[in-house]
Parts: C-alpha cells; sequence; structure tokens
C-alpha cells in the first residue's frame, strides 16, 4: 500500500473516533506527556494545534503556558514552510491555511530556539516513523533543529503501524504517546 492509501486508511479510523472518546484518550496522552522528563526539562515548547479528530492540544497549549513554558504553534506558509509562532494564549489564533488554527503574525521564532516538538501526523510505526499529511512541512522544519532538540508525537493508538514506508528525509520520532503506551526510540 503507498502513502496516498495508507493515509486515507488512518484518516478515516480516526475521524470515526467519537469526540467524547477523542478528549478522554487526549487528556491521558497529554497528562503522560507533562509527567515526561523531556517535557519538564523544556523552556521552549512548540505544540500543534489539533484539527480533524487529532489528540486535543489546545489545553495543553494553556497550561503550558500557565507552567511557565515558552509556547511556540507552526504556521504554515505555502511555498514557504512552516513558522514557529510564539504565542501568549489561543486566543491568538484564527482559521489559517488549510483551515487549522494559526497565529496571525508572521514572526517566527528560529528553530534552534526549540526545546521539543509535539508532532502530529496520520501515522506512526513503532520504528518512529511518521506518516504526514503529504505536504512534507514538518519533513523540512524538524532538520532546522537542533541535534539535541526532541520530538514527540502525540497520537491515538488506532494510528500506530507496525511499519511504514520512509523516505530518505523522513525523521524519526523520538517518541510517540498514545492513551495506552510511550514508545520510545
Amino acid at each position: 500500500m503507498d502513502k496516498k492509501e495508507l493515509r486515507c486508511q488512518f484518516i478515516e479510523k480516526r475521524m470515526k473516533l467519537s469526540q467524547e472518546d477523542v478528549k478522554k484518550m487526549s487528556e491521558k496522552i497529554i497528562s503522560t506527556l507533562f509527567s515526561l522528563d523531556e517535557f519538564k526539562k523544556s523552556k521552549t515548547v512548540m505544540l500543534y494545534v489539533d484539527f480533524r479528530n487529532e489528540v486535543m492540544t489546545q489545553k495543553a497549549i494553556e497550561d503550558a503556558l500557565a507552567m511557565g513554558k515558552r509556547v511556540v504553534v507552526p504556521k504554515t506558509i505555502k511555498g514557504q514552510g512552516l513558522l514557529a509562532i510564539e504565542i501568549k494564549g489561543t486566543h491568538e489564533l484564527k482559521p489559517g491555511t488549510y483551515g487549522v488554527l494559526e497565529p496571525e503574525k508572521n514572526e517566527g521564532l528560529d528553530p534552534k530556539l526549540i526545546d521539543l516538538v509535539v508532532v502530529p501526523g496520520v501515522a506512526f510505526d513503532k520504528r518512529g516513523y511518521r506518516l504526514g499529511y503529504g505536504g512534507g512541512y514538518y519533513d523540512r522544519f524538524l532538520p532546522k533543529l537542533r541535534p539535541d532538540a526532541k520530538k514527540i508525537a502525540l497520537a491515538f493508538e488506532i494510528q500506530i503501524a507496525e511499519y511504514l514506508p520512509e523516505d530518505p528525509h523522513d525523521i524519526r520520532m523520538d517518541a510517540v504517546i498514545t492513551e495506552k503506551a510511550v514508545y520510545k526510540f
């Protein structure tokens, strides 16, 4: 099966989850994220803004800010890639590219300042590889991080595969957190 077919299959599975299940599992996943040393030690955290039944992150963004973390969220600029924009609260987010909530400002933070990136995805395998949405935005952004910056993905257990096809430019996650487990690589 190619990436496009896999993408459709996994998105379909995720979209079938009820809002109640998504909320309950998301709370468990975020709680696990916040308990990890990688999160506790990080000063600057990049969190994606959830969209279409992804692990919910908007409360996590507010909670991370309340903990004193510097929080950046991705902004997609077609033709340019992903910018990491610092925010002071979710009230700064408006629907942007692809309908995802994004900050309106365009001043990106230097990716080298980020300690931890919380990465979204369609599916992940048990080796740490990620199947994204097909735009290549994270594939181009992640190499700009410091080598010691952590890349942790959030996913529901139904998004975990034994094996996904990978390309030479694909970057492995350091960990994937689901409602059932923490997979570390």
